[in-house]
């Protein structure tokens, strides 16, 4: 099996634990919010919901490398060895870290390593966009086709970042259910924060369908 079929199968999956994992996500959160849900079963679906939660967070970082590699390969992003080497080293970075969390949820240390994975993606999506606007916009580069995948998959960790803004004061909110009950005020911070976050849910889930679609061409 050569070395493209090998990647091409490995970016399927990440598309399929992408895509499903969100799925399983989004459903366990209408039960984390459900007023009908005892506390401990809502504390059960939320155990449910962040184990969902890793798939894509771990699929995010690696369905970009295998992205860019293939396209390496097939020539629509002609790479050096050296920045294709810098890509994968920066998203295996992204990757540890994302799996660092998630081990080690309530450490210390865990507070600041949040922190700057969240200005890192920040500055990746930011360095990212403009290779893909200089590609798009420098036919001898690379391919517009090309191009238009990579802003996508920027707007979706755009998506991403700002979900992690609107799940701000679902934490608080849900640390107060457990410690003291359900009320009013608990209750619907949890709502408002999950409903903030459902648009970008759904704009991540279209940016992968899209890209599914680009990558098959239906079109593009």
């Amino acid at each position: 099996m050569n070395e493209y079929l090998l990647l091409k199968f490995a970016h399927i999956l990440a598309f399929v634990y992408w895509l499903g994992g969100d799925l399983g996500t989004f459903l366990a959160s209408q039960q984390v919010i459900n007023r009908d849900n005892a506390p401990e079963s809502r504390h059960v679906a939320l155990k449910i919901m962040l184990a969902c939660d890793m798939g894509p967070k771990l699929a995010m970082p690696l369905i970009l490398p295998l992205g860019v590699h293939m396209a390496a390969i097939m020539g629509t992003l002609p790479l050096s060895g050296m920045a294709l080497a810098l890509i994968w080293g920066l998203c295996l970075y992204w990757f540890t870290v994302v799996l660092v969390l998630y081990l080690n949820e309530g450490k210390p240390f865990t507070a600041i390593l949040s922190r700057l994975d969240f200005w890192f993606r920040i500055a990746f999506a930011s360095g990212l966009a403009a290779w893909a606007i200089y590609t798009f916009i420098t036919p001898d580069y690379g391919t517009q086709w090309a191009a238009i995948k990579l802003l996508v998959f920027v707007a979706m960790v755009g998506c991403g970042v700002l979900i992690r803004v609107n799940l701000a004061p679902f934490v608080p909110a849900f640390g107060d259910l457990m410690a003291n009950g359900p009320t009013d005020a608990n209750n619907s911070a949890m709502e408002r924060s999950i409903g903030r976050c459902r648009p970008w849910v759904w704009c991540i889930w279209a940016g992968l369908f899209f890209n599914a679609a680009m990558g098959l061409h239906l079109f593009g």
